[in-house]
């Protein structure tokens, strides 16, 4: 099974990343995508996501439990979901066939217009509870949980998972057939890399295209998307109906433009401060100021190079516990006649 990603034939067919495609009867724009992003993927960056022109963004991956039991924390920020977004995918991760069915339920309730399993998180805090990539070692649960959320939100369901637990195990290629042609899976999301080396090593994107040809469900590819260049190329060797970004579009939403044809040139210093002073408001108004200064820090890093910031700013921007230092850092690293507020 599966032979080099360089040796796999372009798919004479594929059609544009721009063309538009559907999720089990959800329209999609077209066939770029912003993944889930633990930590990370909350309502104001998948905004982002979509105002740069993501045909698809998909929500951090948020507890069943914590929906089933109705956690304030969990409902009031994990679920809260933009106007502006829609449509969008809410990735749910658990063990309990039942309690993933409430949870599913809620998402459905909040807004959600696609619900996403997790089975493809190698964190582990989060298999030792029997959730995440240690569902490939129980097809039988993956199939109940994928049912459970089909029952629970009456939408359709999608699952993202990884090819297999370690390298040379196919057990996720295996278990994505089962969940495309048994559960009626609406889409599969798939990283070919083996959860043991998370994000090292060249994806196998030549298994990606066996497991495009196997199911009629479209797979969505994920893994390596770093920049256009690559995104192109994954797309083209792994035939898939779609790509995923994920780390690649972090501190840089200007490569979804790129893919969809509305940017041909890397964002001006303008831009990427305009775009981090909104990052800013947006996370003090998620989550106030005292929470978003210290949420922020590990948002700075994306941002810099491109801003062409000193280490000394750099270094500045990773201590401040004060957005208004954070802002005044940033603003001064442009022309004072520079407009700073990117449209919604």
């Amino acid at each position: 099974m599966s032979g080099t990603s360089e040796q796999a034939p372009a798919a004479a067919t594929q059609p544009p990343l721009t063309s538009p495609f559907s999720i089990g009867g959800v329209e999609l724009a077209n066939r770029v995508l912003l993944a889930p992003l633990a930590g990370i993927g909350n309502w104001f960056v998948r905004l982002q996501a979509k105002r740069h022109g993501a045909g698809l963004a998909v929500s951090e991956m948020i507890s069943s439990f914590g929906l089933h039991y109705r956690n304030e924390r969990t409902l009031r920020e994990l679920m809260r979901i933009h106007p502006d977004e829609h449509p969008v995918s809410i990735q749910l991760f658990g063990h309990d066939p039942e309690v993933m069915r409430s949870g599913a339920a809620i998402a459905a309730e909040a807004g959600a217009d696609l619900i996403d399993i997790n089975m493809g998180c190698p964190v582990r805090k989060v298999r030792k509870t029997g959730a995440g990539v240690e569902l490939l070692t129980d097809p039988e649960l993956a199939l109940a949980l994928l049912r459970g959320a089909q029952e629970g939100s009456g939408l359709p369901v999608t699952v993202k998972l990884r090819s297999g637990l370690r390298p040379g195990d196919h057990s996720g290629f295996e278990l994505a057939v089962r969940l495309a042609e048994e559960g009626g899976a609406a889409a599969i999301g798939f990283h070919p890399r083996a959860a043991t080396i998370k994000h090292k090593g060249s994806p196998d994107y030549a298994l990606t295209r066996e497991l495009v040809e196997r199911i009629e469900a479209p797979v969505i590819v994920s893994g390596g998307l770093d920049d256009a260049d690559s995104v192109r190329r994954a797309y083209r060797e792994s035939g898939a109906a779609a790509v995923m970004l994920a780390r690649g579009a972090l501190g840089n939403p200007w490569l979804f433009e790129e893919l969809t044809g509305r940017r041909g040139e890397p964002p001006s210093r303008q831009e990427v401060a305009a775009e981090l002073l909104w990052t800013i408001d947006r996370a003090e108004e998620h989550l106030g100021r005292e929470r978003a200064s210290r949420y922020l820090r590990k948002f700075y890093p994306w941002y810099v190079d491109a801003l062409g910031t000193s280490a000394q700013v750099s270094q500045e921007l990773q201590r401040s516990a004060d957005l208004a230092r954070a802002r005044e850092l940033i603003a001064a690293q442009i022309p004072l006649s520079a407009g700073l507020t990117p449209s919604l």
